[in-house]
């Protein structure tokens, strides 16, 4: 009977699409692992890495890359997400996600502390890095962000309940190019804060040109 169970545990488990699991944490990788960090509960746990950050040469003359990041390698379009919490301190202390092909080419969106003030920011970089925010009228103790890249187009979203999204970018990505996606955390003016990322995971999406290539040449 233990092995009937056993059998039928498996072959459900070999049909779920892959949507339905989660991102295996321990099977990802650090750029610019910090000093503490624990993976447990499928959530990440880390003291963000003091006077830290990613940004390229626009407004304030310097470049930097030397921030916490922890992520894994997909091709292709896909949906990622994640529920963040973290104790902001000092200005600018950020934490979010991040797609990254690499040091000239990234997109990272998230919560970014300012002035005693919760925004919902994002950072797009191609050579030169812009930044853009909406201001949050309250404080929040945890927020999801949502990143969806089809084609050339990367789509950012926020949420206060993983239920209703609303949109706070889209940018530009090179496309059938691999990127590293996954966690980020900053903290340029301060001393380091705590984060918690929770619930990160990745959905693959069928490439919508070879989708279409398949349905105007279906041999029905």
């Amino acid at each position: 009977m233990k092995n009937i169970q056993h059998f039928l545990s498996a072959t459900l488990l070999a049909f779920l699409p892959a949507s339905a699991m989660a991102q295996q944490l321990d099977r990802m990788t650090w750029f610019n692992e910090p000093t503490e960090w624990k993976v447990a509960d499928q959530s990440l746990s880390l003291f963000v890495t003091p006077k830290s950050d990613y940004w390229r040469i626009s407004h304030y003359g310097f470049t930097v890359d030397d921030a916490p990041f922890f992520y894994t390698e997909r091709g292709g379009e896909f949906e990622v997400k994640a529920k963040i919490s973290a104790n902001y301190q000092n200005r600018f202390d950020q934490a979010g996600i991040m797609l990254r092909i690499d040091h000239e080419n990234y997109i990272k969106a998230g919560i970014e502390f300012v002035d005693g003030k919760y925004n919902l920011s994002t950072v797009v970089t191609h050579r030169t890095s812009d930044w853009s925010i909406i201001p949050l009228e309250k404080e929040i103790s945890y927020i999801w962000i949502k990143a969806v890249r089809r084609l050339d187009a990367v789509e950012l979203f926020y949420s206060f309940d993983d239920k209703e999204y609303v949109m706070m970018r889209n940018a530009w990505l090179q496309d059938n190019h691999p990127v590293r996606v996954g966690m980020m955390a900053a903290s340029p003016d301060g001393h380091g804060f705590q984060v918690k990322f929770e619930h990160f995971s990745i959905q693959h999406l069928a490439d919508q040109r070879r989708t279409k290539w398949l349905k105007e040449n279906s041999a029905d």
